[in-house]
């Protein structure tokens, strides 16, 4: 079976076709044929971005040769005769051809490739002269004589002969000047000159892209042909070509229509209803804790992303991860309405779900002059929008930046230089919830950049506002994507102090940790940069412990259906926390060293929760001294956890376990029934 390009890995204007068998019957080869045929003339109904008259004269041809073949089935297999050997070798090539006709007709019409074929519209139309002069010479070895069929027959294969024969298969002279016109734009880019909107209009009229989202599907099928060209080391032009292709759309995206469409709000009454009240963090994969592209249900009731669950299932574990229980099957049903749903939301919201490809680049590179001068044209048009726009022409603006920033450094770079970090950071106090998260998206998407993070915290005052809206802003989204750029702007020392000294900062992220309204994802954007801060400057670590953080980790932990991701990152902050005298009191207190060795020997953690909890064990065992050490080697389990981890730990975490079991061994040398405490009596705790 040749799969389309519904789930194809098939390239564009490639047609791999299958020859029948030899001992093919006349009967299964007509009824084939005339099948292949009948999905032809389907096209016949839909849009054509270029080649429209060849398309039209070969459509003409199938239909002429869907009456030749009906006559040959009706009127000459039931009448016994034999059927001549020559003439099934001809109809057996003319299935090899209309395998193929089919195939350039569903590139020609697919969707996200209407710029691309139009630009290779000369090898479209060569394709579409090639095949349609081999149904000329089928038709010449077709044993007419040999076969019982009348003469008006006869007369309509000589006619198809002379015709298909003659076929010039030309590019459209409408085609020609339209890609006279997307280059003539490509060069405008290479001079920095804004094109005129008119004339790229009637570019994307004549392909058929009028809508925001036809743009989104040509820049997914550009990325996806830049990918290819670059990993099969294709000749330099051609990538240079892609890239400025993907620079001309997306311009046209951003700057000429402008947003996502407003005809479609017709559309969206039924949309807003599936979504009302919706949580978005319903629609992440429990175990990616990204948007699910394919969602599937497990027996127990729970849906994953179906490339997640695989991996979990892969590594050996057969249970549930939410649930912990073990499967009795491992068969995965699709579900069809968290799909539909998921689709409803990123339509309505900009949010563009990308298929992810293990050999695609992170950021797209702009390969092109052309390609480079569009996108600074773009982040300058969307810049000057957030100053002079009004309020509609605002937030189209933020959902472009907040779409641009999230796919390419380089697109982050042209709106760091065109000042719209300026321009965000004085929307963030907004009201209007809409503005604030997008708005607070871009600037999380814009604190990746090295400039960037430059510009959001200025002399400290951009720290302060972002701090405002993870405590005060109107929509949970929005502290979320707060949360998250702390996170990225910690990652400077000088940055992690500033943030730190803002009194309401950690305890705003340890809000969202406690927070029950607060999905997976959220509470680890919060963890990351709580653990980050930490990291990036050790005095933070009495800010941590002052804000309450130890017993809202402890509680988190101990609590059902918490993923391994939120577990993990909690255990890492606590093992941190540890690596302070004060830190590793408030730990033993909460009974923290009971919960980790429990935590450690269970199997539906991952190896790296299971590291950090080693990690803690042993700074709880180094400043906690003999009485930390004596009660964790009561415990009969903790051994078999540690040589677990030791054998199937990293390098890291090997010598992590094995100092750990090198202190336990060596108490239980000592063979001591107590031991002194080893700080001060009034921090004495109960370690167990």
């Amino acid at each position: 079976m040749i799969h389309t390009q519904n789930g194809s890995t098939r390239r564009i204007l490639t047609f791999p076709a299958v020859n029948p068998c030899e001992s093919i019957s006349i009967t299964t080869l007509l009824d084939s044929l005339l099948q292949l045929a009948g999905q032809i003339l389907t096209f016949k109904a839909k849009h054509f971005s270029t080649n429209k008259q060849t398309v039209k004269e070969t459509l003409r041809h199938i239909q002429n040769l869907v009456i030749l073949l009906e006559e040959i089935r009706v009127g000459s297999i039931p009448t016994g005769r034999y059927f001549p050997r020559a003439a099934i070798l001809s109809l057996s090539e003319l299935h090899v051809i209309f395998q193929k006709l089919k195939f350039l007709l569903e590139d020609c019409t697919r969707e996200g490739a209407k710029l691309y074929t139009l630009i290779n519209s000369d090898q479209v139309s060569a394709h579409f002269r090639v095949l349609t002069r081999s149904i000329s010479t089928c038709l010449d070895t077709f044993p007419v004589r040999s076969v019982d069929l009348s003469g008006e027959v006869n007369e309509l294969i000589y006619l198809l002969i002379r015709q298909t024969r003659n076929s010039e298969g030309r590019p459209d002279p409408d085609d020609k000047r339209v890609i006279d016109s997307v280059y003539w734009i490509l060069n405008l880019f290479e001079n920095r000159i804004n094109p005129n909107s008119d004339e790229i209009l009637r570019v994307l009229d004549h392909i058929g892209v009028r809508k925001w989202r036809d743009c989104v599907k040509e820049i997914d099928f550009i990325e996806e042909e830049i990918t290819s060209a670059e990993n099969k080391k294709k000749d330099k032009k051609e990538i240079e070509l892609l890239s400025s292709l993907m620079g001309f759309v997306t311009y046209c995206r951003c700057v000429v229509l402008r947003g996502i469409d407003e005809e479609d709000e017709d559309e969206r009454d039924e949309e807003d209803y599936l979504n009302w009240g919706l949580n978005v963090d319903d629609l992440r994969c429990p175990i990616s804790l990204e948007i699910m592209n394919d969602p599937v249900v497990l027996e127990t009731g729970h849906t994953y992303d179906r490339s997640s669950i695989t991996k979990w299932f892969s590594s050996g574990n057969i249970t549930c991860p939410k649930t912990g229980k073990s499967l009795a099957s491992t068969a995965l049903v699709d579900n069809f309405s968290v799909k539909q749903v998921i689709q409803s939301y990123c339509k309505q919201n900009g949010v563009v779900r990308r298929k992810k490809n293990k050999n695609k680049k992170k950021s797209i590179v702009p390969e092109s002059l052309a390609a480079e001068e569009a996108g600074k044209l773009t982040a300058e048009f969307l810049a000057g929008e957030l100053i002079d726009g009004d309020e509609e022409e605002m937030v189209k603006a933020l959902v472009e930046i907040r779409v641009l920033t999230k796919t390419s450094g380089f697109n982050r770079s042209c709106l760091v230089e065109a000042g719209v970090v300026e321009s965000l950071m004085k929307i963030l106090r907004s009201g209007d919830p809409t503005i604030q998260e997008n708005a607070m998206a871009g600037i999380l998407n814009l604190s990746k950049d090295v400039a960037g993070k430059t510009r959001i915290v200025g002399d400290g005052s951009g720290l302060e506002v972002i701090v405002e809206v993870l405590n005060d802003g109107v929509r949970r989204e929005s502290r979320q994507y707060a949360a998250a750029a702390i996170f990225y702007l910690s990652s400077l020392g000088d940055y992690s102090r500033l943030i730190g000294e803002i009194p309401d900062a950690i305890p705003g992220l340890v809000r969202i940790v406690r927070g029950c309204d607060y999905g997976d994802s959220a509470k680890r954007n919060a963890l990351i940069a709580i653990r980050s801060l930490l990291i990036q400057q050790s005095d933070n670590h009495w800010r941590v412990l002052a804000a309450g953080a130890v017993p809202v980790l402890l509680e988190l932990v101990k609590s059902d259906g918490v993923s391994d991701g939120v577990t993990g990152d909690s255990m890492a902050i606590l093992a941190k926390m540890a690596e302070y005298p004060d830190g590793m009191i408030s730990v033993l207190r909460r009974g923290g060293l009971k919960l980790t060795v429990k935590i450690l020997g269970s199997p539906e953690v991952s190896s790296a929760t299971k590291q950090h909890c080693v990690v803690l064990l042993l700074n709880l065992c180094i400043n906690g001294g003999n009485d930390v050490v004596g009660a964790l080697a009561k415990d009969p389990s903790i051994m078999g956890s540690l040589y677990t981890v030791l054998s199937n730990g990293d390098c890291g975490s090997g010598k992590k376990a094995s100092a750990l079991i090198k202190l336990i061994h060596e108490f239980q040398e000592k063979k001591t029934g107590t031991v002194e405490p080893a700080f001060e009596r009034e921090r004495f705790v109960h370690a167990w």
